[in-house]
């Protein structure tokens, strides 16, 4: 049998952002210096997982809340885009390469997840396919580098969950959460607008068709700041917001949810919103970001 340690390459270096260290390095510094730090520090943040050209600087407003110096483990929840799944599923690699630097799985935690039963592996191959997890890698070395030898990441592939699974997800995670060295990054896009997206929803009383999706987005965001997994779920059911990383959000809300029931109070803020470009007419096609933050009292 090998020893050799399992590595997940950094697949979309080169294409969705740049694979030298440096370039890369100066780019997340120059849209963090944008960002203010106004809610540190978050227990929680989502953020988008498109190319950085397009959402670099809207992610730079949730990266700028994490407190490296509490954080010590990482775990990203990024929605499947390639394969099915119903349920949640871990990564058979122990390192996650970046092009800033390499980033540890935690052992211990994915054998406690392990043992509960409820998760699948995933192959290195559909790992490596999927964006939703790799997009926030490079950003959270950046975000954690003044202690990059002091913390570990546990990566979570959320499948199309139903809500009893978003409940059970949410409450077996809640105690992770609970504990502030814990920081916890929910990977999703919000509107995917156009007819290559088959979502061309459109309420003419907001104006432009890019004026209706922030409507549309902000509504949602709105009911994500409530905390409330049953209105977030309403939400979807009646206006289908194509929001990829829904799962995900659905599976905080309800560790929140647990959380507050003990007593443990948290507010949630959103920072920045921003849409790839500006749909005008039936042929246009979007997609919109937000970046916010979870904190605890």
């Amino acid at each position: 049998m090998s020893n050799r340690v399992v590595c997940r390459e950094a697949s979309h270096a080169g294409s969705w952002y740049s694979a030298s260290g440096s370039q890369l390095n100066a780019q997340l510094e120059g849209w963090l210096s944008k960002a203010e730090s106004t809610i540190r520090p978050a227990r929680a943040i989502i953020a988008p997982h498109a190319g950085y050209t397009y959402c670099g600087g809207c992610a730079a407003y949730a990266y700028k809340q994490v407190d490296p110096s509490v954080t010590r483990r990482v775990f990203i929840l990024g929605p499947s885009h390639h394969v099915p799944l119903s349920r949640c599923a871990l990564s058979p690699a122990e390192i996650y390469r970046t092009p800033l630097y390499d980033l540890r799985i935690d052992h211990k935690v994915y054998a406690d997840l392990w043992k509960t039963g409820l998760f699948e592996r995933m192959s290195l191959q559909t790992d490596e396919d999927e964006h939703s997890i790799e997009m926030h890698l490079p950003y959270t070395a950046k975000a954690m580098e003044s202690h990059k030898d002091e913390f570990s990441i546990v990566p979570v592939l959320v499948g199309a969950l139903s809500e009893s699974k978003e409940q059970e997800y949410g409450k077996l995670l809640s105690k992770y959460l609970a504990d502030p060295s814990n920081l916890f990054i929910i990977s999703s896009d919000f509107c995917h607008w156009g007819q290559r997206f088959r979502y061309t929803y459109y309420d003419e009383s907001q104006g432009e068709i890019h004026r209706s999706i922030e409507h549309l987005d902000k509504m949602g965001m709105g009911i994500i700041e409530q905390l409330d997994p049953m209105s977030f779920t309403n939400y979807l059911k009646k206006y289908r917001n194509t929001i990829c990383g829904r799962h995900p959000i659905g599976v905080l809300l309800n560790a929140v949810a647990e959380l507050r029931k003990s007593g443990l109070e948290m507010d949630f803020s959103f920072l920045n919103y921003a849409q790839s470009s500006e749909c005008r007419n039936w042929q246009d096609s979007s997609v919109s970001y937000a970046a916010g933050a979870l904190i605890a009292h």
